[in-house]
Order: C-alpha cells, then structure tokens, then sequence
C-alpha cells in the first residue's frame, strides 16, 4: 500500500519531541504529527496525549517535496464525532468517553482540584489554600530582595 495524502494508516509513536510526535508508518517510512494536529483541543504538552510505543490511527495530510509526510490525529477524531452527531439517537450508546480518546484512553494529566469525591466547596477552599500559600512564597521572596540590594537606608 503505497501511502498518499488522504490516506487512513496504523502507525506507532517512534518519538515525542517538543513540536510534536514522530509516527513509524508502513513500509518503514515516518511521518510527523504536528502538536497542532494532536487533539482537537489546546496541546501545551504532547506527552499528555501521547506516549511512545503507542499505536495510533493517522491520516496523511502533507507529502511535500523531499518526502517528509504530514500527519493528523485531529482529522480522524473529527469524523468520528460528525458520524456521532448524525447517527440516530437510538443507536448512539450511553457511554461518552471522554474527549482526548486514543484506544479508549484518556491521556490527559488529572487536575488537582478535580477530586470526583470532594464538592465545589472542597475544591474551593484547597484552590484558596494553594493560593494563599504561593503568594505567602512569593511575598517572602520579593521582599528578601528588597532588603538585600538596592534598599536606601537613611
């Protein structure tokens, strides 16, 4: 199978680096996924969605002149929610997974404050505390360097 733009391949995570993932596809060639074509949301850390050795579903978007292939994960999640949303009601399950789904994993870092158990007023006040405590941190560590140079005495 020759690989073509438009294409839908199976590919594994060969390497992570800063601006995206390196994809081994068939026929021992790699392509990159872009960390803007890594989830249909806002990508600070591919890590978070990826990790290497995983198999992934990739459609080529880009093969440019010297050969190098552009890929998209984004694409493929796409046309799996439009065929959601046009399937009839009756068909769709009751089980949402959740929005970053590679192979029914979610790959995002838990947050902090979002407890399953603990109620808004929990998270509340933890958010207040860790808040208070930073600017405790960081009021000691101006204040040390005022009082250390540049300070006039009179």
């Amino acid at each position: 199978m020759s690989i073509e733009v438009g294409s839908v391949l199976d590919g594994v995570v060969s390497g992570i680096t800063n601006f995206g993932a390196f994809i081994e596809l068939p026929e021992g060639k790699t392509g990159l996924v872009h960390i803007s074509e890594v989830a249909d949301e806002y990508v600070k850390d591919v890590h978070d969605f990826l990790a290497e050795k995983d198999k992934v579903k990739v459609k080529v978007v880009a093969i440019d002149e010297k050969g190098k292939i552009g890929l998209s994960i984004k694409q493929l999640q796409e046309k799996k929610a439009e065929a959601e949303a046009e399937a009839p009601a009756r068909e769709r399950s009751s089980f949402r997974a959740p929005k970053n789904n590679f192979g029914g994993r979610d790959f995002r870092k838990p947050n902090r404050y979002s407890a399953t158990s603990a109620s808004f007023e929990d998270k509340l006040s933890k958010f207040l505390k860790d808040s208070d405590e930073r600017l405790t941190d960081l009021r000691r560590k101006t204040d040390s360097k005022r009082g250390g140079r540049g300070s006039r005495r009179d």
